[in-house]
């Protein structure tokens, strides 16, 4: 009788770890293009603008697609579009005839603090200690005296 190998996986290191997040912030980089090419092309009128805008959008879905399959959608979306979303506000009035008001700097800081969150909240040393406590607070032992 012959047992079937067993197959562990390598430990996660920095690089796994940190690789999925890395495509992350380049594909919200590419949204951020993506958004800009969008806005530059008049509704898909100008043909060059267009071309760039369809050329960001798939390089933006092949990261974001690639972050998605270490990170949880939820928060890789959220983060994938604040990024876009920040990008888009801050460089808007740079390349085109816009304006960022105190009132909208204030709410973009509210993504950036929510995007922030977000990560830390996918960190292993967080979601540990996180679970730690529920275990200790779930499995306690008292005893009587």
């Amino acid at each position: 009788m012959t047992t079937a190998p067993t197959h562990t996986p390598p430990a996660e290191t920095a690089t796994t770890k940190g690789g999925p997040w890395a495509a992350l912030i380049i594909a919200g980089i590419f949204e951020v293009g993506y958004a800009l090419s969008v806005n530059g092309s008049e509704g898909f009128t100008d043909p060059l603008w267009s071309s760039i805008a369809v050329a960001f959008f798939l390089l933006t879905l092949f990261f974001l697609s690639v972050a998605l399959k270490r990170i949880d959608v939820g928060i890789g979306y959220a983060v994938w579009a604040g990024i876009g979303a920040i990008g888009a506000a801050l460089l808007g009035p740079v390349f085109f005839d816009e304006t960022l008001t105190l009132v909208k700097g204030f709410w973009l800081a509210v993504i950036i603090g929510g995007v922030i969150w977000l990560k830390l909240a996918d960190s292993p040393a967080l979601t540990n200690e996180a679970a730690d406590s529920y275990h200790r607070r779930t499995h306690t032992t008292g005893t009587s005296q």
